[in-house]
């Protein structure tokens, strides 16, 4: 592929929505694979309401569908709110395992990009 034939204005919120999307991806599959790795990032007001590997699934399935509507292009400004949304919820649910969540303040604010970006 030669980068000069692409218009830049084109090329950033592809890259934005590809990294973002394979995130959300990443984790789905591995929280699919090994559970009890993941299972401790769930914030406990909701596991002590909800059976933690159905929760883990369920937020599993959401990631899946939030890395699809990322890489389907349709409303790329929703899609990247949400995904801040997302991702500062589980900031600020695990903060005290900041040292590994604090990439996804990063991440968030890539995701505010790509929605702050023009069609």
């Amino acid at each position: 592929m030669n980068w000069q034939t692409l218009p830049n204005k084109n090329v950033a919120p592809l890259m934005l929505r590809l990294g973002l999307a394979t995130v959300f991806v990443y984790a789905a599959v591995a929280s699919f694979v090994a559970p009890r790795e993941w299972v401790g990032y769930l914030p406990h007001v909701l596991t002590a309401h909800v059976q933690a590997d159905l929760l883990l699934h369920f937020f599993s399935v959401y990631e899946l569908l939030l890395a699809a509507w990322l890489l389907s292009g349709v409303y790329v400004r929703f899609a990247g709110l949400l995904c801040a949304l997302t991702l500062v919820g589980i900031v600020a649910s695990n903060f005290s395992l900041f040292a590994i969540s604090f990439r996804d303040i990063g991440l968030a604010f890539a995701a505010l990009a790509l929605a702050c970006m023009r069609d």
